[in-house]
């Protein structure tokens, strides 16, 4: 299960951070690092800094998007400060380890962490299922990206060896979508919306936002997901009739 689990991360501008990441993750069983955007090189400071991890970090996929990194994830979980302009289904590093053994038995799934000083953008942010906040000191809550790493894929690894020591539990029975079949879902849902006149085409974003948070705190099933999609289909149909 823990080989079906991407740690993604974005627009990461120091390589030494890189190496730190790939040491945590090996340290709690993870192999697979996706970089996006990155802004540095996997470099001989990223290579001393992993200390021993050096294959996870020299094997990283690079990508230039975040949809790129989580095509084929059927559960994202985006690291992120709780917020009060963006709020979003959130969860506890405990609840998202469950969540990550639970859903990731047969599929992939990510946690995405961002850039060090910025994090994630809004937009990014809105890519995800469900975000996660560690609960540090309100005083003093600077935790560096390996930090926030290690924190992440201790939880996943602690709720793997539990899931182990009770192997008579049964996997997850639900079939999620994958993040592009989500993707095509809300681009078409987007397009029936702009010709129902629904949402205005010079801000469809912010009805768009709502219905993405909509949909990320529901989960639709893939079955549920073709059903959405069938009834998109038939409002084009039956506009296309009256024309």
């Amino acid at each position: 299960m823990l080989d079906n689990v991407k740690v993604i991360l974005v627009g990461t501008s120091h390589s030494g951070n890189i190496g730190s990441a790939a040491r945590a993750m090996k340290v709690m069983g993870l192999n697979q690092m996706v970089l996006v955007d990155p802004q540095c090189e996997v470099d001989a400071q990223a290579i001393a800094l992993a200390a021993g991890a050096s294959d996870i970090a020299l094997k990283a996929t690079v990508v230039k998007t975040l949809d790129e990194a989580v095509a084929d994830c059927v559960l994202v979980v985006g690291s992120s400060a709780r917020s009060r302009t963006l709020e979003w289904p959130m969860l506890e590093p405990r609840q998202c380890g469950e969540k990550f053994v639970e859903e990731g038995q047969n599929h992939s799934v990510a946690v995405v962490f961002g850039r060090e000083r910025t994090g994630l953008t809004n937009e990014e942010l809105q890519r995800c299922h469900y975000h996660v906040c560690i609960p540090a000191n309100p005083e003093y809550s600077s935790l560096n990206l390996a930090m926030a790493v290690q924190t992440i894929c201790y939880e996943i690894r602690v709720a793997y060896l539990t899931r182990q020591q009770a192997q008579h539990l049964p996997a997850s029975e639900q079939d999620y979508p994958r993040h592009k079949e989500l993707e095509m879902f809300y681009q078409h849902l987007e397009k029936v919306l702009l010709t129902t006149d629904f949402i205005s085409p010079q801000q469809p974003g912010q009805v768009m936002n709502k219905l993405r948070r909509l949909f990320s705190r529901a989960r639709p099933e893939a079955q549920e997901l073709n059903i959405l999609r069938g009834m998109l289909t038939a409002v084009e149909k039956s506009l296309a009739s009256k024309s």
